[in-house]
């Protein structure tokens, strides 16, 4: 997975908004999973083939009222295709989030598929510069066990030209999608430290820490469709043997 957000996407589609991601490109990522764990052949897509980062969602829907439980989640943040980024990253995040076991064929009727296609890529001034349930976040930071702290770091709302260099095997980072920190009820800090710890860093998070942190915050438009209405849009496309 690429985790490195490409500056070319700042404000190329601000003008695409409306409209952006579709319930057809969420079937068509349910497709390549169910034509993968199936004898089906897949349906020809017909939405056009523009190119976006892109996460794929899978959610495990309960028959009771609680919410659904995330199943898998991987994307990239290089700009994709559409047809051949989302049918890959359907089946990658599917099989190869290393949080989970392989989707298997008798969990179908349970699953949910959400698409996200990232936009408007910045650079924050600072990691606390982002609005929760708009932006989305992604950190870089050097890895903590390789320098001593110090209390001459520049404060976080500082430019961080004065921090040492490292190489990109010894920076950690992760991400968040938009949604995750209102779904979790976090604030920024919170949200951050989380983020710390999902890149790796089990040690103490402090000030000081928190000061060589690089945020690039994005937002995304979303769709989610289940597996009923895949199969009413695969009927729809001609297969009278899907149940």
């Amino acid at each position: 997975m690429s985790l490195l957000p490409s500056k070319q996407m700042e404000g190329e589609q601000a003008d695409k908004f409306d409209d952006v991601c579709k319930p057809e490109h969420c079937f068509h990522a349910f497709d390549a999973l169910y034509c993968a764990l199936t004898p089906s052949e897949p349906i020809t897509p017909t939405f056009t083939d523009v190119e976006y980062p892109l996460f794929v969602t899978w959610n495990t829907r309960s028959s009771r009222s609680r919410s659904p439980r995330l199943r898998g989640c991987i994307g990239n943040f290089d700009a994709m295709p559409l047809k051949d980024g989302l049918a890959e990253y359907a089946l990658i995040s599917a099989f190869k989030d290393s949080r989970f076991r392989k989707i298997e064929r008798r969990e179908l009727p349970s699953l949910e598929c959400g698409i996200s296609l990232l936009t408007d890529f910045e650079d924050a001034s600072s990691y606390l510069d982002w609005t929760v349930g708009t932006h989305g976040i992604y950190i870089s930071f050097p890895n903590p066990s390789l320098y001593p702290p110090s209390s001459n770091t520049p404060s976080p709302l500082s430019s961080s030209a004065y921090l040492p260099r490292f190489t990109s095997r010894d920076t950690l980072t992760a991400t968040y999608l938009p949604d995750v920190m209102p779904d979790q009820g976090w604030d920024k800090v919170e949200a951050v430290e989380s983020a710390m710890r999902k890149a790796g860093w089990s040690g103490a998070i402090t000030e000081d820490t928190f000061r060589t942190v690089k945020l690039r915050r994005y937002q995304s438009r979303k769709c989610t469709v289940g597996w009923d209405e895949f199969v009413q849009w695969r009927r729809e496309n001609g297969d009278d043997q899907i149940s």
